[in-house]
């Protein structure tokens, strides 16, 4: 039985698989690095990990405290693209309501991912014009792709290094392409609404 043990490769026992002492293998497994901004809620959640057996190192409530010592993570990865993604939900909503752009201090990110998430909300506006284009409002649809110009013409004089930018330039080449598709899903709707009116407009002079 003892030798199975040692040798069987399901088990979830380091010692077993022979990984060497468990407390070399678990024991930065046990410790834990809380990232909370609710301070109650922290300490509960503490208090859980405790009683579970696990070492609570410290309660950060920002992320970027969190990893404060470690500028490669901050800079990029997960968090990284986290900020991004909140770049992009609130300058889309923005951009869709005609609101005033918030700044990348006002939402608390760095300017890479800030600049990184306007590219992605200018290419979210496709889907908002090819919504007014369906609903005939080729007013609103042309609001729409100016925004989505003056945009482009923004990050594409950003000349910096990838590695400054956070790969600004692939999202800007993304974006161009968008940016050129509605162009002429655009004008293809505009100059069918002009032929459409001019018909319109013959036919009822031949029927006068």
């Amino acid at each position: 039985m003892g030798s199975f043990m040692r040798t069987n490769p399901h088990s979830s026992r380091p010692q077993e698989r022979g990984q060497g002492p468990p407390d070399e293998a678990v024991a930065p497994a046990r410790r834990v690095l809380i990232v909370e901004d609710e301070f109650f809620l922290a300490v509960q959640i503490e208090e859980w990990l405790v009683a579970a057996g696990l070492e609570v190192v410290d309660i950060a409530f920002a992320a970027d405290e969190a990893v404060a010592g470690q500028p490669d993570v901050r800079t990029g990865g997960p968090l990284n693209d986290a900020k991004k993604e909140l770049a992009e939900a609130w300058l889309t909503l923005a951009l869709v309501r005609d609101l005033p752009l918030p700044g990348p201090v006002e939402l608390g990110i760095e300017i890479a991912p800030y600049c990184n998430g306007l590219a992605e909300a200018a290419s979210e506006l496709r889907r908002q014009l090819l919504d007014q284009l369906r609903a005939g409002d080729l007013a609103r649809a042309e609001t729409l792709m100016r925004a989505m110009d003056e945009i482009y013409s923004l990050l594409v004089t950003i000349d910096y290094p990838d590695g400054v930018t956070g790969g600004l330039r692939r999202t800007t080449d993304a974006l161009r392409a968008v940016l050129e598709r509605t162009r002429g899903d655009l004008t293809t709707a505009m100059v069918a609404t002009r032929l459409q009116t001019a018909i319109e407009s013959a036919q009822r002079a031949a029927q006068d």
